[in-house]
Formats: structure tokens, sequence, C-alpha cells
């Protein structure tokens, strides 16, 4: 059996999302061990369950999410993409020890986390908390990780089926939140897991949708053929040459169609002027990228 081996760009290509998923998981759990946690505020998804038996029990948080996630994953392991179930077990690992050690660093000598804020202030540390949250996420998401959990049902689910699991994935959240009231006995606490849960969401999405938001050039030069070459090479993005008339002039011209994340828009620009600073360029955001290189298509 041959086994190709991968190439330099692709090594540094995982090496770098593995990075990435490292600082996400590090900005999530400090948004626990900093924030959440010492106010006692909880929120969806595995780490909300754990936290809510860590409130009830002191059962330490990492450790309930990490059985919880074991459990799933053993499941997953089989349905899921090597590529996924690599890094999401290197997420869950990774998060389950920085939990653990970040608990460790900030808790006092008699382990009780510190109100940093001081006491009080559950709403500001409600917002601060979330959103470093929020980023952490957003990174690791962006990086092609998952930290388990939910991830993992909904990949499972995404994977056969071209369905929107807002709904479920909601409805989790809302039992796991509302379930805090039979620990506290305060709606308030209650009121923050929801506040954390939206802010969380606000800025995962924003992450999201901000790194993978599409453009589309309509680039007119005489010098298409080299902005092509540099194109692929530089960018890794296809490159489609349309024939096209210029109706004033009445002469023949080449139009090189480009479709890219937002994020490469610069680069093309850089590239473009080099080759030829008095080329036209038409730049334009797009709803949606489908197919090689973009999002997936699925239709049922």
């Amino acid at each position: 059996m041959h086994i190709t081996k991968p190439t330099k760009a692709e090594v540094m290509r995982e090496l770098r999302d593995y990075i990435f998923i490292t600082i996400g998981l590090l900005s999530y759990a400090l948004g626990w061990a900093l924030f959440l946690i010492p106010y006692k505020i909880t929120t969806g998804g595995t780490t909300g369950i754990g936290a809510i038996i860590y409130y009830a029990t002191g059962f330490p948080l990492q450790w309930s999410y990490f059985i919880i996630n074991a459990v799933l994953m053993t499941f997953a392991i089989k349905i899921l993409g090597p590529k996924f179930s690599i890094k999401t077990t290197f997420a869950i690992f990774g998060l389950t020890f920085s939990l653990w050690f970040l608990q460790i660093l900030v808790n006092g000598p008699d382990g009780v986390p510190p109100l940093i804020l001081g006491p009080g202030q559950d709403f500001m540390a409600c917002l601060i908390g979330a959103t470093m949250c929020g980023v952490g996420l957003g990174v690791v998401f962006n990086s092609n990780g998952s930290t388990g959990g939910t991830d993992i049902i909904a990949a499972i689910i995404h994977k056969y089926k071209d369905v929107t699991l807002g709904r479920m994935i909601m409805l989790c959240d809302v039992v796991i939140i509302s379930s805090c009231y039979f620990v506290f006995h305060d709606w308030r606490q209650v009121i923050f897991g929801f506040v954390t849960l939206f802010v969380i969401g606000f800025v995962l999405d924003y992450i999201v949708n901000s790194a993978r938001q599409s453009v589309q050039f309509f680039i007119f030069s005489k010098e298409y053929e080299k902005i092509a070459d540099r194109i692929t090479k530089e960018t890794h993005r296809g490159v489609t040459v349309l024939d096209g008339m210029g109706w004033y002039s009445k002469h023949n011209v080449k139009v090189l169609v480009v479709l890219a994340y937002k994020r490469q828009s610069l680069d093309i620009f850089r590239l473009v002027k080099d080759i030829d600073p008095n080329a036209f360029i038409s730049q334009s955001s797009v709803i949606g990228v489908y197919g090689e290189g973009f999002d997936r298509l699925k239709i049922k």
C-alpha cells in the first residue's frame, strides 16, 4: 500500500492549526478559571455540565468534562474522519490540562478561586469570561478543531444530514443552564448562564464568519498570465480566464475571475500591483462559496 508523504506546506498548515488550537484552548480555559468559576456562572455544553457538578459536589470541572467527552469520543471515533478525531482528542486533552493547570495557578492556597473583579461583579465577570470563551472557541473552530461535547454530536449528524442543529443544541443548553437553579436556588445565576451563552455564541459567530467571508475578484490586465500564475501559487486559489471585449475600444480582453477568502484580499491586491500597477480590479463580497477549497455543498 502506497502512503503519500505530506508536503512541507501541508505539515506547516497542520502545525499552525495545532498552535492556534492551543491558543484558543488557553483563552477558553482562562475565561473559566478567572471569571466564570469564581463567580459560580455556568453555560451550555459539556463544560457547563461539569461546572454544575463542581458547584454541587466540588468534583473538579475538568474531570467531568473529560469523562463525558471520553464516552462521546468512544462512540464517535469510528464515524468521524481521522483528522477531526485527532484534533478533537488533542483539544479534549489540552482543555482538560489547561483547566486543571490554570485553576492551580490562580486559586489561593486554600484552593478557593479569587474574585479578581471584587464581590458583586457577577455581570461583568459574566461578560468578560464569556467573551474570552467565545474568542477561544472561534480560534479553535477556525483551525479545524473542536472542543468535543455537542460538537461531536453535531459533526456526526452534519456528516449525514443537511440539517440545522441550532435548535437541538439550544434545547440541550437551555436544560443544562436551567438545571443550575436546583444547585443555587437563585434565578439570577440562571439568567447569568443565558447571558454567558448568548455572548459566547455572538463572539464565536463573529470570529468564525469574519474569517470565512469570501470575496470575488474580476481582474482585467494584459499581464493576466503572470497574475494568474502567482495567484495560483501564492494564495492557493483557483483562477478562471474569461474572454471579453471592451465595448468602447472594441478590443478583446482577458478577464480573471478569482474567488478567495476576505483575509486573502490584501495579498491578491499586492501581487496584482507588483505585476501590473495599471490593472483594473473589481472586488465584491459573496454570500456563500461552495466546492473544493471552500464550504462543502450539501443538498438533500
